[in-house]
């Protein structure tokens, strides 16, 4: 009931019992420090160690305990490192930098992190502090752009209450916590059965035609006789449907390029869309351009103009054998082939749809290497199942009546774990800054998990 000005701004009024003072107070904090593999490899040979080594993918990839590593140092190794044991917290300057983790097992961390020793209070409860991201404010953004060292970290000044309080936070964070990520990962699960619906609805509506009652709807057969397509991807098709190749119904297959950027002029004053791999999503349609070309890089033959509805393929990357189609006319780098089809044979939407389809397929024929890539002859090689024209038009429009109905659903439950997760962190800011009194309950729930 009573508070008092804690002279942080991100802290505000604490309670008045709780003391308020720099971390480096409470623990002194110190950088790990261990070899590196390029060392000597035998110090990270030994897979019975008795000390896991901590890299900062492991702490990346861990929720807010640390269970599981690849890798364990040898007796030599641990020996030349800084040693934690169970229930230890540390915190990553590096790479995911803001993020704390407690260990579950013995462990050996580089400086790439910085831990607490002989922190005078709950480690849970500072695991709670950091997790909020509110100490941060001032410093940049949680992720790489957070400068963090011992001193910086030391220095971040907090509210702390005695022990018992700090354990009744941890108890109450850990219950409430524990309930939003059980919301929030079946919610994640609806999310992943929808996608996996809306790729099964493509699949076989570009390859067996409508379903009955759409199809009946069209003035299309409801039930039309299938036959052998000679292709495994394919299977079974309607025997009215043709399987050609895309070099067969295309009138021009090309990769995109990048003007000089040398050459300022092509990048000012754009209004040529020009899409890179990061343009492709989920959807059937590419996103946003990369940047806006001016119309010279194209009057000059430094960048490819492609039509509207022409379909992209990466071709190269990460992202390989991802498809999308253009809605207006514009342009794409290297990474991008594009296939303009032959209209009068193929409504390029539909071929999209089938291209879509096969996005996982086209990752697995690229020849494997370092750098997988696909050439312009493989994608001309790949083979489409084609009805006639008013049936592929038929298609492409229920296929987009149909995925934009699951595309909001799954666009109403991503907004609801959006909003369940900043509950969750307004919710431990609010713990940890002494906005919530829990002390009754949360001691309560402390005693229970201690039994």
């Amino acid at each position: 009931p009573r508070t008092k000005p804690s002279g942080v701004e991100w802290l505000g009024d604490v309670p008045e019992h709780w003391a308020v003072k720099a971390i480096k107070w409470e623990s002194p904090v110190l950088r790990g420090a261990s070899p590196r593999p390029i060392d000597d490899p035998s110090y990270f040979d030994d897979e019975e160690g008795e000390y896991s080594w901590v890299r900062i993918s492991d702490v990346t990839t861990a929720g807010t305990y640390l269970t599981v590593t690849e890798q364990k140092l040898s007796r030599l190794g641990s020996s030349l490192s800084v040693k934690l044991k169970p229930g230890a917290l540390f915190l990553s300057i590096a790479g995911s930098v803001g993020k704390p983790c407690i260990t579950q097992n013995k462990c050996c961390i580089h400086d790439g992190f910085v831990y607490f020793p002989r922190f005078k209070g709950d480690a849970k409860f500072l695991y709670y502090l950091f997790a909020s991201g509110e100490p941060y404010r001032g410093l940049g953004k949680l992720g790489t752009q957070l400068n963090l060292n011992t001193d910086t970290v030391g220095s971040i000044v907090a509210g702390f209450p005695d022990v018992t309080e700090q354990q009744a936070i941890a108890a109450y964070l850990d219950r409430k916590t524990g309930r939003l990520d059980r919301l929030v990962g079946r919610k994640r699960e609806l999310i992943e059965r929808l996608k996996e619906k809306r790729t099964a609805l493509i699949s076989r509506t570009v390859t067996r035609g409508l379903p009955p009652a759409a199809a009946r709807a069209a003035g299309l057969p409801a039930h039309p006789p299938l036959k052998p397509s000679g292709l495994d991807w394919l299977g079974d098709i309607p025997t009215h449907w043709e399987a050609v190749t895309v070099r067969r119904c295309a009138n021009r297959i090309q990769t995109g390029g990048t003007p000089p950027t040398v050459e300022e002029r092509y990048y000012e004053g754009g209004t040529v869309p020009w899409f890179g791999p990061g343009s492709f999503d989920d959807q059937i349609a590419v996103s946003q351009p990369v940047k806006l070309l001016h119309s010279s890089a194209v009057k000059e033959g430094a960048a490819r103009m492609f039509a509207a509805g022409a379909t992209m393929v990466v071709t190269i990357g990460a992202t390989l054998g991802k498809v999308s189609s253009l809605t207006e006319s514009g342009s794409c780098n290297q990474q991008i082939t594009v296939i303009e089809f032959d209209r009068r044979r193929v409504d390029p939407r539909f071929a999209t749809y089938q291209l879509k389809r096969l996005e996982p397929a086209l990752r697995a024929i690229a020849p494997s290497a370092t750098l997988p890539i696909l050439d312009q002859g493989e994608i001309a090689d790949i083979a489409l199942a084609l009805p006639d024209l008013p049936e592929q038009s038929a298609i492409a429009a229920y296929l987009d009546l149909e995925t934009a109905k699951l595309d909001a659903l799954v666009g109403k439950v991503e907004s609801a774990v959006e909003r369940l997760q900043e509950y969750r962190t307004a919710l431990i800011t609010a713990a940890v800054t002494g906005k919530i009194d829990v002390r009754s309950n949360g001691k309560k729930e402390y005693e229970r998990s201690q039994r």
